[in-house]
C-alpha cells in the first residue's frame, strides 16, 4: 500500500498534536524553522543528514 506523503505528515501531525498537546507557539516555530531551513544554504547538509 502507497501512501502520499502530504497524507502521512497530515495523519501524523494530527495525532501528535491531539495526543501530545503541545504549545502553539511551538507548533509555528517548528513550521517557520523548517520553511525558512530548507531555502537556506544548509538545506543541502540537512538533505545529505536526512537521507
Amino acid at each position: 500500500m502507497q501512501v502520499p506523503l502530504w497524507l502521512a505528515l497530515l495523519v501524523v501531525g494530527y495525532l501528535g498534536v491531539k495526543l501530545i498537546r503541545p504549545p502553539a507557539w511551538l507548533i509555528a516555530v517548528i513550521l517557520l524553522g523548517g520553511f525558512l531551513l530548507a531555502d537556506s544554504v544548509l538545506a543541502p547538509a540537512l538533505n545529505a543528514l536526512v537521507k
